[in-house]
């Protein structure tokens, strides 16, 4: 077997995932105070390009970032800097669609991605942060560091490791699991070429209704598909638009500790009262929240945390989730024209036969029971975070070990302050590190910019700690 050569005293840093928290971390690791001399910074992402991921390695030009290029950067330092891209490489000036209707730009996700690689370049460029190209085969604890295998082949001993990875992919709804692999069952729609089966004509139906819907709609427009939409959720809730431009985040919510969710719950809408009468809409009071989430969640218990997720959860992720005006636009249009329904119904029972896919739904207010036919069915209900340390291998190999657990919220993995994970004796891993949204369940709001981007730095900065320290403790 061929092997990195890392020489003993090289210290290094292992980041496993490449997209846009993972090469955040190396970056800002790779470019900030001193690190000791010849610390490696390796990213190990499957990809050909660093910093882009499932969300900003999409090349539909249907799919865009969801919200204004000015809020979208990977240096909280430079908050225009992705503007400034724009600008720079012309990239605007080919995007007839770019300006929404609130008069802000909203880029292309690939532009995105894009943009991420160029911000890399010089830093793979001078060595400072080297691109191990490959997925994980196998992860395992050493006596001293730890030994990361590649489906390539080559392995790798690293002193720190971060996980950077991303959710799992959506799993099969109750009663679709019996037809896995049938005909236009679209399981997941990140795949390349994903909905090309699906013909102009045909009857969709969707299962769940957040932005990945949105993103699949947004798709099948683009790609002439004329037939009825059916999207269907246990609420019937879908993404919100953007409300309007130049509001300011209203609202103070970190002044006390929230310890229950029905007082929180209480607060956001009193708020959003007194903000609709001086004016405003909700869109500025939940960016309040937004911002001070992870200042609000650490001061809930995690019975009340645990709430949120199991009842609040959806009505916070189609507040907060919004989508860019050029896709609220195609859903408007398509929900207008009547090729658009929403559903408020759960799953009964599932039939696929002659092409034809035939459901037994539950309606959520009547709880009669209703028939739907559709020639194909996509499934956009969000990532399965129950399965998060079986979906790589290399997490169930910490996990069998002991290394990792799930988040009690449901949400991630079970980490503390410091973004160490929590062995299953509940003490942290110190030379492990959790970066991006599998820490939401300890941190709190973690799902987007700018909150991902901070968290990349807070990261960054715990590493260059930590090497910093054991280069003082090696010298003593």
């Amino acid at each position: 077997m061929s092997r990195l050569t890392v020489a003993p005293h090289n210290p290094t840093v292992a980041i496993i995932g490449g997209g846009f928290t993972g090469a955040t971390v190396a970056a800002h690791l790779a470019s900030g105070p001193a690190l000791p001399p010849g610390t490696r910074i390796i990213v190990v992402e499957p990809r050909a390009a660093l910093g882009q991921g499932l969300a900003y390695g999409a090349t539909d030009p249907a799919h865009r970032i969801n919200v204004p290029a000015g809020k979208m950067t990977m240096d909280p330092e430079r908050p225009q800097d992705f503007e400034d891209y724009l600008q720079a490489t012309g990239a605007a000036a080919h995007d007839a669609d770019l300006i929404g209707r609130d008069g802000l730009p909203y880029p292309q996700r690939a532009v995105f991605g894009a943009y991420m690689a160029a911000r890399l370049a010089p830093l793979l460029a001078a060595g400072q942060v080297e691109h191990w190209q490959t997925r994980v085969r196998a992860l395992k604890a050493l006596a001293s560091g730890y030994r990361i295998d590649g489906e390539d082949g080559r392995a790798l001993t690293a002193d720190l490791v971060v996980l950077a990875v991303s959710h799992p992919a959506p799993a099969l709804p109750r009663g679709f699991e019996a037809l896995r692999g049938a005909p236009k069952l679209i399981a997941d729609v990140t795949l390349p070429d994903a909905l090309a089966p699906i013909e102009t004509e045909d009857r969709v139906l969707i299962l769940g209704n957040g932005l990945t819907s949105a993103d699949a709609i947004a798709s099948l427009a683009r790609q002439g598909h004329r037939g009825p939409l059916l999207s269907l959720s246990r609420r019937g809730l879908r993404s919100r638009a953007h409300g309007p431009a130049g509001q300011a985040a209203y609202g103070a919510f970190a002044d006390g500790p929230r310890t229950s969710a029905s007082t929180l719950l209480r607060d956001i809408r009193q708020t959003i009262r007194q903000a609709e009468r001086e004016g405003l809409t909700w869109h500025a009071v939940i960016d309040a929240v937004r911002a001070q989430g992870q200042t609000i969640w650490p001061g809930l218990p995690m019975a009340e945390r645990r709430r949120i997720v199991r009842h609040l959860r959806p009505f916070w992720d189609v507040h907060r989730f919004r989508i860019a005006p050029q896709v609220d636009d195609v859903l408007r249009r398509a929900t207008d024209a009547g090729r658009l329904q929403l559903l408020a119904a759960s799953v009964a029972s599932v039939d696929h036969q002659d092409g034809v896919y035939r459901l037994q739904v539950r309606d959520r207010r009547s709880k009669t029971l209703r028939q739907v036919e559709a020639d194909a069915v996509i499934v956009t209900t969000g990532p399965a975070h129950g399965g998060i340390l079986e979906s790589q291998p290399f997490l169930a190999d910490l996990a069998r070990e002991g290394l990792l657990q799930p988040c009690p919220t449901g949400l991630g993995i079970a980490c503390d302050q410091d973004g160490h994970p929590l062995a299953g004796n509940g003490r942290p891993v110190e030379e492990v590190f959790i970066a991006g949204p599998l820490a939401r369940g300890t941190v709190g709001e973690l799902m987007g910019l700018p909150q991902v981007t901070d968290h990349a730095v807070f990261i960054a900065a715990q590493l260059r700690a930590r090497l910093l320290k054991h280069r003082e403790s090696s010298a003593a």
